[in-house]
């Protein structure tokens, strides 16, 4: 290995070891938009033990701290992706490292854990970490109802390390028939309405079924208890739908079975959004596609994002269904999905409010993530500017008040090729 090469990656391997988390620390001069609040113009954000500490224009900087200049500078809460396979999907087109989806019985397989599938070591964290996203959703695929999503922290170490909250949401979807061997969206849905029935009446008889005094049920016992909190009403059903009527029909399902409801995908959702917004249900959509996908999504249009954030929807910005933006290597993507949204008539404070703070209340870990308040966790990123800019740098990313410099594999390759000789690629 030549010594120039082996220098630059041990000064790499180096700036991977985490601060103390007892270090304090204090980013000044920056504008700080802690998105729960007002921006502050030149703030300061004070961490300590990993927690923020102050924010404010005042805060007083202990003696002691590590001081960061922001002068010039934005300050962020760390983004959150709410619709990623990072960490459990490597390659798409190789099965062996997909670990997104279950096959469970006739497409239901609500009992599967998709954190168990997780990677801490996948290459595609550092990137994504690298841009300024600090958490993000994972969720599994296929079937009718998929299975459970977590939230995960992108921090150095190990799987329970990086488990921010598991489970968050419970996956499904009422669109696409093929994955049960369905002939139509009615026949989805109505297998849909067996499966919840079944673990409504399997919550009241329990003893009854293992007296094997019940009739059969649809789905498996371990299927049927994982739907329990869906059914009490603790863990939202995050259906993906696209189409306006289909929408409605999940509303309907919904108010039904007394469900918590949370809509992915929804590219028609602009033309149902009073029904949305009477309903209070969330909505996780993007901006970045104005082509339909499918039959299912004819209406789309970039204006969706704004269109349902006036309505008054709390409004999740991801990338776009069947635009492979959740796919591993483009997590990243998410902040021009967002200034695209800005683009196209959100607000600014509400795009990074949708990419921030609004996922974190959805999913129930806004104590910990999505603003810069007293006592969240310290993910901090500091830009170079606006962060929906391409040309924007997330100079220092914070994850828990720790600096991460994992070096991605863009880095790795720059700093082996920089190393070879001048004229290596001329040689015979």
């Amino acid at each position: 290995m030549p010594r120039s090469l082996s220098a630059s990656l041990l000064a790499l391997s180096l700036a991977v070891a985490p601060a103390s988390s007892a270090q304090t620390i204090a980013i000044i001069g920056g504008t700080v938009y802690p998105v729960s609040s007002r921006p502050i113009e030149r703030g300061t954000v004070l961490v300590r033990d990993g927690k923020i500490a102050a924010v404010g224009a005042g805060v007083v900087v202990p003696a002691d701290a590590q001081r960061i200049d922001a002068t010039g500078k934005i300050v962020t809460p760390g983004l959150v992706n709410a619709a990623t396979s990072l960490g459990i999907t490597e390659i798409g087109a190789v099965a062996a490292t997909r670990n997104q989806s279950a096959r469970g019985r006739e497409g239901i397989a609500a009992a599967f854990t998709v954190w168990e599938g997780l990677n801490p070591a996948s290459v595609m964290i550092a990137p994504a970490r690298a841009a300024g996203i600090t958490s993000v959703l994972i969720a599994p695929q296929g079937g009718l109802l998929s299975g459970q999503a977590a939230i995960l922290q992108l921090v150095d170490g190990t799987a329970a390390d990086m488990i921010l909250r598991s489970p968050v949401a419970m996956v499904g979807q009422i669109e696409n028939p093929q994955p049960i061997g369905a002939q139509s969206r009615g026949e989805l849905l109505l297998r849909l309405r067996e499966v919840l029935d079944d673990a409504r009446t399997y919550q009241r008889r329990k003893a009854d079924f293992e007296r094997a005094q019940t009739r059969t049920f649809a789905a498996t016992r371990l299927d049927l208890e994982a739907l329990a909190p869906v059914i009490d009403g603790t863990l939202p059903l995050l259906l993906e739908v696209d189409k306006a009527s289909d929408i409605e029909t999940a509303l309907k399902l919904a108010r039904d079975f007394r469900l918590r409801l949370v809509i992915s995908g929804a590219a028609e959702a602009w033309m149902v959004a009073d029904k949305l917004a009477a309903a209070r249900v969330p909505v996780l959509t993007g901006a970045m596609n104005n082509i339909p996908g499918s039959f299912a999504s004819l209406g789309t249009r970039q204006e969706n994002a704004g269109l349902l954030r006036r309505a008054g929807i709390s409004v999740i910005i991801v990338g776009n269904a069947g635009g492979g933006d959740e796919e591993a290597f483009n997590v990243r993507n998410v902040r021009f999905e967002a200034g695209n949204a800005v683009a196209y008539g959100m607000t600014r404070d509400d795009a990074l409010r949708a990419i921030t703070l609004t996922p974190a209340e959805v999913f129930g870990v806004s104590n910990r993530i999505g603003s810069l308040e007293v006592g969240r966790d310290a993910d901090i990123v500091i830009w170079s500017g606006d962060p929906f800019e391409f040309a924007t740098q997330a100079e220092h990313v914070f994850v828990r008040g720790r600096e991460i410099r994992s070096p991605t594999r863009q880095d790795l390759l720059e700093q082996r090729y920089k190393a070879l000789p001048p004229d290596y690629l001329r040689r015979p």
